[in-house]
């Protein structure tokens, strides 16, 4: 059977994707991310705080799985989100704030607040993954919610609002330093590409 050229194109097009090109900017979250977890303190859980939560979230100590889906446990993910509006919630890292994860659910959840997330269609979620037993999760995690109150820091109350404030126009000034190195590298790669087109193949 003879494929048509347009046929073997579509097919073609099907199973390659050119990567995204990566600009500066693009990691501009990652700045501002860096930015806010080295201001975030961090408490370490006591051993029986440890096992008190791990009690609380139905957790099998011998085989600890993520609160949100019921894989494999890779990580401890902030509950609630340390980011928001690219600044700090003033939640901080610590016992309360902190529950097993895997990696799927961390990457998805994002800086969500947990019950929408997990009952929400995204693609990672523990719905948009068809997990069984959500309800269950989301009582386990309803009861850790309750277990005790987080820290909540005010930052631009403890630090003074002058000097909270010349630290984020410091994070603002370096995006706009990249801004500035992303249209000098767009140009060099312009340039680049030029020569290439010129080379034989």
């Amino acid at each position: 059977m003879t494929v048509s050229a347009e046929e073997m194109e579509r097919k073609l097009l099907a199973v390659f994707q050119m990567p995204s090109v990566q600009t500066m900017m693009s990691r501009k979250s990652s700045i501002t991310n860096a930015f806010v977890n080295a201001v975030i303190p961090v408490a370490a859980p006591s051993h029986e705080e440890i096992g008190e939560a791990l009690r609380i979230l139905g957790q099998d100590l011998d085989d600890v799985r993520c609160a949100y889906c019921g894989d494999i446990t890779t990580e401890w993910d902030h509950f609630r989100p340390l980011v928001s509006n690219r600044r700090p919630t003033g939640f901080i890292s610590e016992i309360a704030n902190l529950v097993p994860a895997c990696g799927k659910c961390n990457q998805s959840k994002g800086n969500k607040n947990w019950r929408v997330w997990m009952m929400s269609g995204a693609k990672l979620s523990p719905t948009g993954r068809g997990v069984g037993n959500v309800a269950a999760r989301i009582a386990l995690l309803e009861t850790f919610e309750k277990w005790r109150a987080p820290v909540v820091v005010d930052f631009s109350g403890i630090l003074g609002k002058e000097e909270w404030e010349r630290y984020w126009a410091m994070c603002e000034a370096v995006i706009e330093e990249m801004r500035k190195c992303q249209e000098v590298a767009t140009a060099l790669r312009d340039r680049v590409r030029e020569v290439l087109k010129g080379a034989p193949r």
